[in-house]
């Protein structure tokens, strides 16, 4: 049950990331919603870099899950887990003004949280 959680928690990362790049910076300029600017730039800069952040992440951990399972237990592995979480929730609080960004790192948090309290 436990790898599920952990498998569940890397993929969750992965998708949503994927996901807010998607609605946040791809729909966004097909639609052409933003003018051209410096803001436009820092906005989609943002978005771009933080999701990116979370998919690759996401898929190092997954990755490293599958080759040493041994991984899941370290101590290491969860500070650096709920640090990264940490650091994507200030980002969203002090820079993006929606809540869905502030949601899934929050749920990442909550993801780790249980997937150490199974051990």
């Amino acid at each position: 049950m436990r790898t599920y959680i952990v498998y569940g928690t890397f993929g969750w990362l992965v998708v949503t990331g994927l996901l807010h790049f998607i609605v946040d910076v791809v729909a966004q300029y097909l639609r052409g919603a933003r003018t051209p600017g410096l803001a436009t730039s820092l906005y989609y800069g943002l978005n771009t870099s933080f999701a990116f952040g979370q998919v690759v992440f996401g898929l190092l951990c997954l990755w490293l899950a599958w080759r040493q399972p041994g991984f899941r237990g370290e101590r290491m592995a969860v500070v650096l887990c709920l640090t990264a979480a940490a650091g994507w929730l200030a980002i969203t609080l002090v820079f993006m003004e929606y809540w869905e960004p502030k949601l899934n790192a929050a749920v990442f948090a909550a993801l780790v949280v249980a997937s150490v309290l199974m051990s």
